[in-house]
């Protein structure tokens, strides 16, 4: 997604990949009421998550605590992929 507009109610994005490529889509906020609480409250939300993108090369040497792969093709020969605990 790419971003255009942060309002108030709702987020306006366009979809970079996938089967709506190119689409504009409007995120609205959700309200939260959480019920295991014992004062009531209303929380709002965006149903978003943060993520962030580098390439392989950039990706050599740094240190993340989780990480995620998405290879639609086969970029690494057995034993070039490698995790380090």
């Amino acid at each position: 997604l790419i971003v255009h507009k942060f309002t108030r109610n709702c987020i306006e994005a366009n979809i970079l990949t996938g089967c709506g490529k190119g689409d504009t889509i409007f995120i609205p906020c959700i309200p939260v009421i959480p019920s295991n609480v014992p004062s009531q409250f209303k929380r709002l939300q965006f149903p978003i998550c943060v993520s962030f993108a580098t390439s392989i090369n950039k990706s050599q040497g740094q240190a993340l605590k989780v990480a995620g792969l998405q290879l639609q093709e086969p970029y690494f020969s057995h034993g070039q992929l490698y995790v380090e605990a």
